[in-house]
């Protein structure tokens, strides 16, 4: 049960400004590992679902927002695997035919609950998960994915990386994907989570509730490239993400992927690498989640 076939591709990226700084960066492409379970959405999903299957669970419950991905992934999940999905879905005003990412979740059989934004709140609460266990005897996961079942998962990426590097990136908002990259790195190696929201000490209690101490050293949360916040985004962003896309035909997220590889150039502009390291930055897919962003702002950005 949900075993892929082939490593997904470490692609070279070929530019002035790397030549300029000697440095060597190299895309995973997550995005890739499949059409509809994205990136680390499948990493995070794996385990989860097999240890569902392992309890005998036929229900799996889990949260997020209007646009999520995990949201997406884990209907599409569910029913190519044999559950049934419920999803807690943040915004009492919303309904299954709001944007395209609740629209394909319905589609998928995810059976959508729309709670306030304050009931929301409780979606870590040990009563409120309770409740909600007993009530559909469901096999609960997380936002977006991220508990140590999710660890193990992503830290297959790195097994499927051949080459030696000295960074390796990726977009944070759980903060699964950063935890479970460091926790499979050399004391040589770091990893590099670039925030897609605002507040500063949110994640790294997040990250550190999923990392063992002996590795904290090797991760950093970077926060300057959040654009305001989770969903926010301003005209720098979107043209550097169409320009990434017309050079290299690697299209990006204006939520995640957009915000680490636009971080992750302005930081080379700046020397904040040495010369000769090579980078490698996750591609972590969510790209299911464009054309709502298109929808929403009336823009044309590839998926």
């Amino acid at each position: 049960m949900f075993e892929k076939s082939d490593p997904t591709p470490l692609v070279a990226i070929e530019d002035e400004l790397l030549q300029e700084k000697n440095l060597k960066l190299y895309i995973k492409r997550e995005d890739l590992i499949d059409p509809e379970i994205s990136g680390n959405k499948w990493r995070k999903l794996k385990y989860n679902l097999i240890k569902a299957k392992e309890q005998g669970k036929e229900i799996v419950l889990t949260f997020g927002g209007a646009y999520s991905n995990h949201i997406a992934a884990t209907a599409a999940a569910a029913k190519r695997f044999g559950f049934h999905a419920i999803g807690v879905i943040r915004g009492e005003e919303l309904n299954e035919n709001s944007n395209p990412t609740l629209r394909k979740a319905h589609e998928n059989g995810m059976q959508l609950l729309f709670v306030s934004r304050p009931d929301y709140m409780f979606r870590t609460s040990p009563h409120w998960l309770s409740m909600h266990q007993q009530e559909y005897s469901a096999f609960i996961i997380p936002e977006g994915g991220s508990n140590h079942l999710a660890i193990q998962g992503v830290k297959e990426i790195l097994n499927e990386i051949e080459i030696d590097f000295d960074y390796i990136t990726c977009p944070v908002g759980t903060g699964g994907t950063l935890a479970g990259l460091a926790s499979g790195l050399h004391p040589h190696q770091k990893a590099l989570g670039f925030a897609s929201l605002s507040g500063e000490g949110y994640l790294e209690k997040e990250v550190g509730q999923l990392l063992s101490p002996e590795f904290h050293s090797r991760k950093e949360i970077i926060h300057d490239y959040d654009f305001g916040g989770y969903a926010k985004h301003d005209p720098k962003l979107i043209e550097f993400i169409q320009e990434f896309y017309n050079k290299h035909q690697i299209a990006l997220d204006p939520i995640y992927t957009g915000k680490m590889m636009y971080g992750l150039y302005d930081r080379i502009k700046k020397d904040k690498f040495e010369s000769g390291k090579t980078i490698i930055a996750v591609h972590t897919g969510g790209l299911q989640g464009i054309a709502g962003f298109n929808e929403k702002y009336g823009l044309e950005l590839k998926a």
